[in-house]
This record gives structure tokens, C-alpha cells and sequence, in this order.
């Protein structure tokens, strides 16, 4: 196959052959809707995976030494710079076997697996034909998958006994439907037994994954510690950020700046708790506006309500401060399958807008839902937060590259986005209300709090000197899980099913948590610079629009290529 001549058209190359190895990525892209494969999560396919990002490197370093002068476009440059940080940051983690032990209650191949069948359109007969053929390999991708897990632990590469145990629950929760019988049973009668047969066939997969993981995985996991330890969690870090934390002690001065914003925010949070009932902390406000503030009753319900809000967000946003194609200015709200881990997510449109993106909301058996913390929640999901910088990717990327505006996405681009887009509706007003800025605090701080403990636990730093509450007594002892959960508890307003599923995936996914307040420091540091370079012709709405047109980017890169627009 030739070479492509810019590094736009080897990143496109390299999407398409991705879609080749894992198809669920086509269909999150919307790119081939009559595929009906699945990937190998097996150490063949990782294996695969890891081939084609080193022959990819190889084609990207043959390119710029042919003609250096590509770089000299500011967006080939970008490309270029991305496709080498994200694949090397993948290379990275394969040679340390993670996919070996990529098992956690969110975003592991078992949950990818069941997630490509809410994408898939379903509006036709032949749609259903397509979803009735994947159904039937579920079970095959799911063998796969054990087949990786059992080599991970043939080499002594396990995951926590916690981690197996959360998701053995969830599977459970999935066969109590059962999953994928629910599922099949919406599609026409035509393909019934087909559908039926396949369903049957992946609901005993899903049985015999829980069955695997609880009777023989777990007694070999027992013993592995929850922390990952610095050289994991800084290959971790660099996955979800775009840097390497790992050195120059930037993981410790992460902490620190994390310590220090839970510590701003907590004043902050007094004074809005004291505007809502006077003289309680902000926890006795949170649990006091848990039962008294304003809620609405019944799960269609409050899908309408945040539908409502994102509809009435893009109105007054839309040409005052973004200017949005028509096709971005469509996002769905809808609720999350049961099994579900507890945080709402948002996930992306198809690249021609065929299917939009969507808010999914977790309701974990509640038919009564506050608002509070609901409303911040989903301007960082929804609009303006995660919606409007995805879906623009998704607008512009026929001027970049499908590779820049999709796969080489950096948690903490499109994380700090969101975050960053809480702050701006507190800024132009929209959370005047004492009780949502409490929820808009709130997040805030579980955001801060993350930092703290992610990096706490897993690198087993000293409690603080000058903590209290609940964590006074280990002052200058290492963060546990335990002290973690009691902190979390004591600093985040969410009901203890929510806060106990956050450990979980912390401890699961080591350096994901701390992207959403690392990555928002970089939008306002860009920000700040672009307004002082630009002084009073500093232009917000044209500032945001080029800033979301420029397609993902890591964090050593996006501080300064925000402060150039």
C-alpha cells in the first residue's frame, strides 16, 4: 500500500485499518452500517492493534523526513504530533500487557461489546439483519476476551479482586433482563427466530464470562493490590492526558494543585451553602436539598427535562457565544441500559450526523430525581459541554482528519472541555439559582477530589498535613481506598451507590480521573493567554469556535495552541 503524502491522510489510513480490526469503532463512527463484525479482544487482535501502530509510526517518521516542510501547516503539524503521542502512548501500554488486564467497570471490552448495539440503527428490517449476525458473535468476541484475561494472568499481569467482583455484579444485573433478549425483542417478527437464537447465545456468553470471572479469574486475583504503583499509573496518565506526568515530579505537583482547588472550593461551597439553609455545611445543604429541593418524578420524566434543557441551551447559546451548524444543534437525551456504572456519558454522533449524540443517564432503580446536581451535570455532558465540542469535531473533520476529530481523542481535551464548559454557564449566569451553584460546586470539587486520590491512592502519597474531617487522624499516612472513600464521602454531595461506583473506576482505570480538572486548567490557561495577546479585541464566540475546530489535542500541546487563536 503507498505511503499517503501528508499526515492527515496517514491518520484517515490509519482509522480505516482500525475499523478493519475493530469494528465497533466503524460504528461508533457511523462509517459501515452493514458491518456486522466485532473485534478480537483476544492477544492475537491486541497484537494486530499493536502491529498496525508501529507500522503506522514507521509511515509517519518515512513521510516527515521525505518533506519536513509538511509541519509546516499549522493542522498537519497538529496530526502529526497527535498521531505520534497517541500511538506511542498505545505502544506503550501494550508492551506493559494492559489489554492483558483490561478489566474494569467501565469501558472494558465486555461493556464495549454490549455498548456497539445501542449505537447500531435499528429503523429498518435489513438493520435488524445486520444486528441478528453481530448478536450471533458475541459469543466468539466474549471467548476472546477471556482468552486475553487468562493470558494476562498465565503471565502474573491481574487486576484487583474489587475490580472482579464490581463487574461480576453487573453482569449479573445484565442477565436479570436478560440483556440481550430485551434487546432482540424490539426487532420485527420477520427475523424472530434469528433474533431470538442469537440473543439466547450471547446472554449464555455473558453467563459464562461471570461464571469465569467469579469461579476462575477471582481466587487467582486474590491479593493484587487496588494501587498500580508510579511506573503503571504514569503510563495510565499519559493515555488519558497526553503527558508524560511520570517525570519532572509532575504527578506530585498534580497533587498539590489538586489539594490546593479542594481547599478554594470548599470556602466557595460555604458561602453557597450558607445562601440555601444558613448556618449548614454544604453537606447538610446537599442532603437538605436531596428531599426538599425541586425534582421531578419518573424516569421519562426527567429524560424530558434534560432533553428540554439542552434544547433551550443550544437556543440562547447558538449565535451569542458559538456559532453552530445546523447539524450540531441536534442531541439526544436518553437513559442508560441497567448494569450501567453510575455516571451519566455522553456518547458521539456519526460522522454524517446519521445518528446524533446522546446523553445517557443512568437512573440505578430511582424514579425520583433532583435537580441540583443535575443541571451541571448536563451542561458538561450535554451542551456546551461534551455535544458541542464532539459534534463540531465531527462537523469539521472532512478539513482535518477523521483520526484528529474521533480515535485520537485525549481524555484530557475533551474532559477539560466539558469541565470548562460548567464554569462558562457559572460565568455568563446561569447558575444564579443557590441550590444548581451548589451542584455546579459540587462537581467541581468531586472533580478536584479525584485528583487527590487517584493520584493518592495509586502512588500511596501522604495524606496532607493540614486535612481534617474524616482523614485528620491519617494526616502523613498513605492514601487507601478506605481513607479515599471516607474523604469522598465527607467532600461530594452524590447518594453512596454513586460515590462507591467513582472508587471503583478510579482504582480500575488509574489516571482517568484526574484528566477533567488537569485538562480544564489547560482550557482557561489557553484562554487566559489568547485574551491578553488579544487585549480588547479578544472575541469569546469566534475565540470558542476556533478552539473547538482544531480537533484533539494532549495536554503538552493544548495550552499553547488555545493561547495562539
Amino acid at each position: 500500500m503507498t505511503t499517503p503524502v501528508t499526515p492527515r491522510g496517514l491518520a484517515d489510513r490509519y482509522v480505516d485499518a482500525v475499523c478493519d480490526l475493530d469494528p465497533i469503532v466503524a460504528t461508533s463512527l457511523g462509517t459501515r452500517p452493514g458491518d456486522d463484525r466485532l473485534p478480537d479482544p483476544g492477544p492475537a487482535g491486541l497484537e494486530a492493534e499493536a502491529r498496525l501502530a508501529r507500522d503506522t509510526l514507521a509511515d509517519l517518521d518515512r513521510l516527515l523526513a521525505d518533506d519536513p516542510a509538511l509541519v509546516d501547516d499549522p493542522v498537519e503539524r497538529r496530526c502529526a504530533r497527535l498521531l505520534r503521542e497517541r500511538l506511542g502512548a498505545e505502544l506503550a501500554a501494550h508492551e506493559a500487557g494492559e489489554g492483558l488486564r483490561a478489566l474494569s467497570n467501565l469501558f472494558s471490552p465486555v461493556h464495549s461489546i454490549r455498548q456497539v448495539f445501542m449505537l447500531m440503527p435499528t429503523g429498518t428490517e435489513d438493520d435488524w439483519a445486520v444486528v441478528a449476525r453481530r448478536l450471533a458473535r458475541v459469543p466468539e468476541a466474549y471467548r476472546g476476551f477471556r482468552a486475553a484475561l487468562e493470558e494476562g494472568a498465565r503471565r502474573g499481569l491481574l487486576v484487583a479482586p474489587r475490580q472482579v467482583g464490581t463487574v461480576v455484579g453487573q453482569l449479573g444485573v445484565w442477565l436479570q433482563g436478560p440483556f440481550y433478549g430485551r434487546f432482540a425483542a424490539a426487532g420485527p417478527e420477520s427475523l424472530r427466530g434469528e433474533l431470538d437464537a442469537a440473543a439466547a447465545a450471547a446472554d449464555q456468553a455473558v453467563a459464562d464470562v461471570r461464571d469465569f470471572l467469579r469461579d476462575r479469574y477471582a481466587p487467582r486475583a486474590e491479593g493484587t493490590p487496588d494501587a498500580v504503583g508510579r511506573d503503571r499509573y504514569a503510563l495510565a496518565a499519559r493515555r488519558w492526558t497526553g503527558s508524560d506526568l511520570g517525570r519532572d515530579s509532575g504527578l506530585e505537583e498534580a497533587y498539590a494543585w489538586g489539594w490546593a482547588e479542594h481547599q478554594r472550593l470548599l470556602a466557595e461551597q460555604r458561602a453557597a451553602a450558607e445562601e440555601v439553609v444558613p448556618g449548614a455545611s454544604p453537606m447538610e445543604v446537599m442532603r437538605w436539598l436531596d428531599v426538599h429541593g425541586e425534582a421531578v418524578e419518573g424516569v421519562e420524566a426527567v429524560r424530558e427535562r434534560l432533553q428540554a434543557l439542552m434544547d433551550r441551551t443550544i437556543e440562547e447559546l447558538d449565535g451569542t457565544h458559538f456559532d453552530l451548524a445546523e447539524p450540531v444543534r441536534r442531541v439526544e437525551a436518553v437513559i442508560a441500559p441497567p448494569g450501567s456504572a453510575a455516571a451519566p456519558y455522553y456518547t458521539r454522533p456519526a460522522q454524517d450526523f446519521s445518528r446524533p449524540g446522546r446523553t445517557w443517564l443512568p437512573t440505578l432503580g430511582r424514579e425520583r430525581f433532583p435537580l441540583w446536581d443535575l443541571v451541571s451535570t448536563w451542561y458538561h455532558e450535554g451542551v456546551p459541554g461534551h455535544h458541542l465540542q464532539l459534534a463540531q469535531w465531527v462537523h469539521v473533520s472532512g478539513q482535518l482528519s477523521t483520526y484528529q476529530t474521533s480515535l485520537g481523542s485525549v481524555g484530557a481535551n475533551v474532559e477539560g472541555w466539558a469541565l470548562y464548559a460548567e464554569r462558562l454557564m457559572d460565568e455568563l449566569g446561569y447558575l444564579t439559582d443557590p441550590g444548581t451553584r451548589l451542584g455546579y460546586l459540587d462537581a467541581q470539587q468531586m472533580r478536584a477530589v479525584r485528583v487527590i486520590v487517584d493520584i493518592g491512592m495509586h502512588l500511596r502519597l501522604p495524606v496532607p498535613d493540614d486535612a481534617g474531617g474524616a482523614v485528620a487522624g491519617a494526616r502523613g499516612e498513605p492514601w487507601t481506598p478506605e481513607l479515599a472513600r471516607a474523604f469522598f464521602g465527607e467532600n461530594c454531595g452524590r447518594d453512596p451507590a454513586f460515590l462507591d461506583s467513582e472508587l471503583v473506576r478510579y482504582l480500575g482505570l488509574p489516571g482517568q480521573a484526574i484528566s477533567y480538572k488537569l485538562g480544564e486548567r489547560a482550557w482557561l490557561e489557553g484562554r487566559e493567554a489568547a485574551r491578553r495577546a488579544r487585549g480588547p479585541a479578544f472575541d469569546l464566540r469566534a475565540w470558542h469556535m476556533a478552539a473547538l475546530s482544531q480537533g484533539s489535542l494532549g495536554l503538552d500541546d493544548l495550552a499553547a495552541e488555545l493561547a495562539a487563536l
